[in-house]
């Protein structure tokens, strides 16, 4: 399959600027200095009405990885809203005090909107032990990404793990979307070892600043032309 390029945004006009550059999907989200949580209604919305882009919003209240009944309960509220606001999936995924995947709280979340594709987050990079992390991902109904970077430093610390995974386990490249300070020299490595879905923020934005700056439809092209120039040399190959 040809590779997906996912771009954050925060707001319509991150969006219109990341669907110009060749962006496949966004996240909508907010409060990016807590590494992204739940945004309003009303900018999914706004956003909805600027593209045609498939949408996936985060549904995470605070800026843990856990979750208690009352969160749920907000939760599952708020993820209806977004549907009829114009999301096409969502972005989620909770820990037990343990750093272990929370997958009870998980699929009872999703399973309030079933049939409607989501993405496990970063919250995989924070995990004790990787493969039981992947195997209870398995089991959760819905799931057809899981956004990691491998460490929850980044890529860049990540990278060997990644492709280890990805390599070892087709299902895992399958899924996987490498993303969290990814650099266009990952990308290669990423891609020999599988993996076909990849995830930029700050990397398209000018000095990387969530605050100072919009999503510059010029840095997402030049995501775009890295991975169109990986597919063709494997069409080609």
């Amino acid at each position: 399959m040809g590779s997906l390029l996912e771009v954050i945004a925060l707001h319509p006009a991150d969006a219109e600027a990341a669907q110009e550059g060749g962006a496949d999907r966004l996240e909508l989200c907010a409060a990016m200095e807590a590494d992204g949580l739940s945004p309003s209604v009303s900018t999914v919305s706004a956003i909805r009405r600027v593209t045609d882009l498939p949408l996936r919003v985060m549904l995470r209240l605070t800026d843990s990885f856990a979750v208690n009944g009352a969160e749920l309960n907000r939760l599952t509220a708020m993820a209806q809203s977004y549907l009829g606001a114009g999301a096409d999936g969502f972005v989620l995924g909770f820990l037990t005090p343990d750093n272990e995947v929370d997958a009870e709280s998980t699929a009872a979340l999703v399973s309030t909107f079933a049939g409607t594709p989501w993405t496990f987050h970063r919250a995989i990079d924070n995990v004790l032990e990787q493969r039981p992390a992947w195997r209870a991902l398995r089991t959760l109904p819905g799931l057809d990404t899981v956004l990691t970077a491998g460490s929850s430093l980044g890529v860049q610390h990540g990278l060997d793990d990644l492709t280890a995974l990805a390599k070892a386990d087709p299902s895992v490249a399958g899924v996987m979307m490498a993303g969290g300070s990814l650099q266009p020299e990952h990308v290669p490595w990423l891609y020999q070892a599988g993996v076909r879905r990849f995830h930029v923020g700050s990397s398209v934005r000018q000095d990387g600043s969530w605050t100072k700056a919009y999503v510059n439809s010029r840095f997402v092209k030049a995501w775009r032309n890295l991975l169109d120039a990986q597919d063709a040399k494997e069409t080609t190959a």
